[in-house]
């Protein structure tokens, strides 16, 4: 329906045609953004949330036109001031698997179709994991980034934006996860050798998902520390990369500290029973992390601390069920209060390494890096 322009200021108006069914909704038009009517069975929400019920709408006016229903809105009803709102960009995250195991892009013409959508409802840029698994598959210091580089190009071309995540775990086997990519292959014949490079529970199961914090400062990955590995493949992005960083198609840099990208331990896996709403388990039985228990304990002159708890239950007790955790129990002892320090600053510590490498990579860019804290949220840190 047409309605004659006006010359003179008017305020928003709506038209709707009034309910037809309880199926078929019409929509009421104003300003471009479509609001479903409300039907009887439901009372319409105006201005701040008021509900009208039955009753005509406060400071409106209705009239009728050719069937229709035309409502008067106020302005003070329908517009808002975001003058003072800071802008918020929007980043759209790429699916984990848009680069397949060989470093190449999985379905080029799929997802140029689907970053040319993006484009249109004026999306800021995506984010995208770019893999160690991947990257540093077969040998150490061998990296190939193809993949990513074709990727790159098709975002710069289309005007977009980057958003990285150092991805350093592997992924399969946790929500969401809908690929397997593992930790690289050389990575793994060492584990097959000396499993103590991936966190270990009591039962002495591994979890090869990530390496343990044990290994930052051992030289057990071919000479190379694990904190060193961790630097030389974001250098290594860096200087690929580098027009991209100057250009600034790459805004941010997002630093994988451990399992599914957080940092955290990995005391509740499915593979090894876990179940909600279980406690989990302490992952700290690694020779490599043993060995960081005993120096600790031994720096407090206390050398039979050297050991992790042995009453602390399965991965599926309760806390009450277990001597360690339980109300009074040992967890607020000497003993427990001196372990759960130790095991939390190991974790930590690591956290701490690997930012202060990823500030040393990254140097001059004036880009920040965000990490993920388990359980907690997000941090982000301006590198300069």
């Amino acid at each position: 329906m047409m309605i004659p322009q006006q010359t003179t200021p008017i305020s928003p108006r709506g038209v709707s045609t009034g309910y037809r069914s309880s199926v078929e909704y019409n929509s009421c038009r104003m300003k471009g953004v479509f609001i479903p009517n409300s039907s009887p069975q439901t009372p319409a929400m105006v201005g701040d949330g008021e509900q009208t019920g039955g009753q005509a709408l406060i400071g409106c006016s209705i009239d009728t036109l050719d069937g229709k229903q035309i409502v008067d809105i106020p302005l003070k009803l329908s517009e808002r001031d975001f003058a003072g709102t800071a802008y918020i960009p929007v980043f759209v995250m790429l699916p984990l698997g848009v680069i397949n195991l060989k470093c190449e892009l999985a379905d080029p013409d799929g997802l140029l179709k689907q970053l040319m959508i993006l484009k249109t409802i004026n999306v800021d840029g995506v984010s995208v994991n770019c893999w160690w698994g991947i990257v540093e598959a077969h040998a150490p210091q061998e990296y190939n980034w193809n993949g990513y580089r074709r990727l790159f190009q098709m975002i710069r071309e289309l005007n977009l934006k980057l958003q990285i995540v150092m991805s350093f775990h592997a992924c399969g086997g946790n929500v969401g996860d809908d690929v397997c990519i593992p930790l690289p292959h050389w990575v793994a014949e060492i584990g097959r050798s000396n499993p103590d490079i991936y966190f270990t529970d009591r039962e002495g199961r591994r979890n090869p998902e990530s390496l343990s914090w044990g290994v930052d400062k051992e030289r057990v990955l071919k000479g190379r520390t694990a904190i060193e590995v961790y630097f030389d493949y974001m250098r290594s992005f860096r200087v690929e990369f580098n027009e991209y960083f100057e250009d600034g198609i790459i805004s941010m840099i997002e630093v994988g500290l451990g399992p599914c990208g957080e940092l955290r331990y990995p005391s509740s896996p499915v593979k090894h029973g876990w179940r909600y709403p279980g406690i989990g388990a302490f992952q700290c039985w690694d020779q490599y992390m043993l060995k960081s228990l005993r120096k600790a304990a031994d720096e407090r002159g206390q050398a039979f601390w050297a050991r992790g708890p042995d009453n602390v239950g399965s991965y599926n007790s309760q806390p009450q069920e277990t001597g360690f955790f339980c109300e009074g129990g040992d967890y607020d002892g000497y003993y427990g209060r001196f372990f759960l320090g130790w095991y939390s600053q190991m974790m930590i510590d690591h956290g701490d390494r690997i930012l202060s490498m990823a500030k040393l990579a990254f140097e001059g860019t004036c880009i920040a890096a965000k990490v993920f804290i388990g359980g907690i949220g997000q941090l982000v840190m301006l590198l300069n």
